[in-house]
């Protein structure tokens, strides 16, 4: 006795007037069969990550190396850059001497060196009658070198006592400061006797 085969799920389609899924395309017009469409397939989540698309792990930052011992400026901080293996070295600025504290000096000392000029011109034409006014031509430039000394070697002490912390620049040059100080005062004091002694001798 024998038992009819049984259609397979292929042939149901076929039989009822459909092509099958896994049929080849019909050709073409031109009579040559296209290819199948492509089939994509998902790649494996790699280890340690689930299926989907999720972010990778962002690796930890490495420490920052220390300073090398032999450098030239000495280190005071070391801040590390975020997500990298960079760090921001911030060295130690050397201090800088007040150039309102030189300027103070020199200022100084040029008021002295006019000042001697106004009591040599002054005293030698007393008694032609020009040297009060060539002593006061001097004394001009004389007074205000003094007063500018003056000035200046006040803001420079300022600069060198104002409390500068690192990285900020720190001054120095408080002796100059006050030396010009000192001299300003001496070349307005010399100026102002040079020109009185200059102009009492010519009216007398």
């Amino acid at each position: 006795m024998t038992q009819d085969a049984q259609p397979s799920p292929d042939d149901a389609p076929a039989r009822a007037g459909q092509p099958s899924p896994n049929a080849a395309p019909p050709p073409a017009a031109g009579g040559y069969p296209t290819a199948p469409p492509p089939t994509w397939h998902a790649d494996p989540a790699p280890a340690g990550m689930s299926a989907g698309r999720q972010p990778w792990p962002t690796p930890s930052p490495a420490p920052v190396p220390p300073p090398p011992a032999d450098a030239v400026r000495r280190t005071t901080r070391v801040d590390p850059v975020p997500g990298t293996p960079f760090g921001v070295v911030q060295l130690a600025v050397p201090p800088v001497v007040a150039g309102t504290a030189v300027g103070a000096l020199v200022a100084g000392i040029g008021s002295i060196l006019v000042a001697l000029l106004v009591a040599l011109f002054g005293l030698l034409g007393a008694r032609d009658g020009w040297g009060a006014l060539a002593g006061g031509a001097f004394a001009v430039p004389s007074a205000l070198a003094g007063l500018a000394a003056v000035l200046l070697g006040v803001i420079g002490r300022r600069q060198v006592n104002r409390p500068a912390p690192p990285p900020a620049v720190r001054f120095t040059g408080r002796g100059l400061a006050v030396a010009g100080i000192g001299c300003g005062a001496a070349g307005l004091g010399v100026t102002v006797l040079a020109f009185a002694a200059a102009l009492i001798a010519s009216l007398a």
